[in-house]
């Protein structure tokens, strides 16, 4: 990753940014602008915090962060987007090599492959500690080289090829066998059987399975002991684990719960109401896709007052509603109260809330109880009616 040298003002701290910074900037702003032209008709929840990564290597992921979408007021202008992403790595990521192996010192050349002339001879060291990424070691375990035996070959003696190469081992893991072998390329000038031997099979170790069938896991490898140390006891390692890995398991989607129904988004008529659940958790690797995360529903209040003519007109016809309205309430007071003399009903007191619903209220108080009448059946009366029932 290249940094870009940045100035500071001097007593202030700095940090060094990625030279992609400005494409970054850039997106940001982008997001903003789009953040700051979404429609008022577009109600939302803060975002959320930001998920972990997608990513669980060095290896480039995405994070998303989501808002929700709380009410949609008029279903013909489009909501943007409620989810944001931008890219990440894993936890622990920094520009140092995670893929450093750690050997051991190279273990005692073996005896030459010949007793007499020129033959070959090898040598051995093992991974003391594996890279810290889970990747596989490739430095050389095994080294082989020439050797010279400073005793003249004999007339019995035969002379062989090189060594071949091992063949795999019997098992596919813990215990088995390989062999390797080798030609005679002059036999004894004396005519006597080459008493070398062409053939050589030893026992190998291999490693156990993976502990996981994905994902990260662990597996032991072994080996044994070809021959003792000359004095003391052999202080090596027969045994190791190591880290595996396998391909990533696949995570299906998660949900939240459905959010309640929100406020049905018209005072009367016909409107929707709309409901909103939040990803938890993204798919990964082949993991199920995400449901539906909006449902909308019909809704329907009451239905809307279309009078028609001029302003004059519909205030006149209001007029005319409220007199017939005050002649039926005198009406009722009457039959609902014999004996009483009702004051007439109060104004309605101002709304509660300015949206999303709340309550009016008018008062009717007794102005005179005759004396034949019961105070239980003569009392004042109370009314109370919803307002504002838009969303917010």
């Amino acid at each position: 990753m290249m940094l870009k040298q940045v100035l500071c003002p001097q007593g202030e701290q700095c940090n060094i940014v990625p030279d992609n910074v400005d494409d970054i900037v850039a997106d940001i702003a982008q997001e903003e602008k789009e953040e700051d032209d979404t429609p008022e008709t577009c109600i939302y929840s803060n975002w959320s915090p930001w998920s972990a990564c997608s990513s669980s290597t060095c290896e480039k992921g995405k994070r998303m962060r989501q808002r929700m979408l709380k009410a949609q007021l008029d279903l013909s202008v489009p909501c943007p987007h409620t989810q944001d992403f931008e890219p990440c790595m894993g936890p622990g990521c920094s520009d140092e090599d995670g893929s450093t192996c750690m050997m051991s010192e190279w273990i005692t050349w073996s005896p030459c492959s010949v007793s007499c002339g020129m033959g070959m001879r090898s040598r051995e060291r093992y991974v003391k500690q594996f890279p810290e990424d889970g990747s596989i070691c490739t430095l050389p375990t095994e080294e082989t080289e020439k050797c010279v035996v400073n005793e003249e070959c004999s007339p019995s003696s035969c002379l062989v090829t090189e060594w071949g190469e091992w063949d795999s081992c019997s098992a596919t893991c813990g215990l088995g066998m390989k062999r390797r072998e080798r030609m005679v390329k002059i036999p004894p000038s004396d005519g006597s059987l080459c008493s070398v031997e062409v053939a050589e099979v030893e026992k190998c170790m291999m490693p156990d399975d993976c502990s996981v069938t994905c994902g990260k896991g662990l597996r032991t490898r072994q080996r044994m002991l070809k021959s003792p140390v000359e004095l003391g006891e052999c202080t090596e390692e027969l045994e190791q684990v190591e880290k595996c890995m396998l391909p990533e398991c696949p995570t299906d989607c998660m949900v939240s719960e459905w959010s309640e129904w929100s406020e049905c988004n018209k005072s009367c008529g016909k409107g929707h109401v709309i409901r909103t659940r939040m990803v938890t958790l993204e798919p990964q690797f082949g993991g199920d896709p995400c449901p539906e995360t909006v449902q909308r529903k019909k809704c329907k209040i009451r239905k809307c007052n279309r009078g028609a003519g001029t302003s004059d007109e519909r205030k006149k016809r209001k007029e005319e509603r409220e007199k017939r309205r005050s002649k039926q309430n005198r009406d009722e007071m009457a039959q609902e109260h014999p004996g009483c003399k009702m004051r007439p009903w109060s104004g309605w007191t101002d709304c509660t809330k300015l949206c999303g619903g709340g309550i009016q209220e008018r008062f009717m108080t007794v102005k005179k109880r005759f004396k034949s009448t019961q105070f239980a059946s003569c009392k004042d009366r109370k009314e109370i009616r919803a307002c504002n029932v838009h969303p917010c």
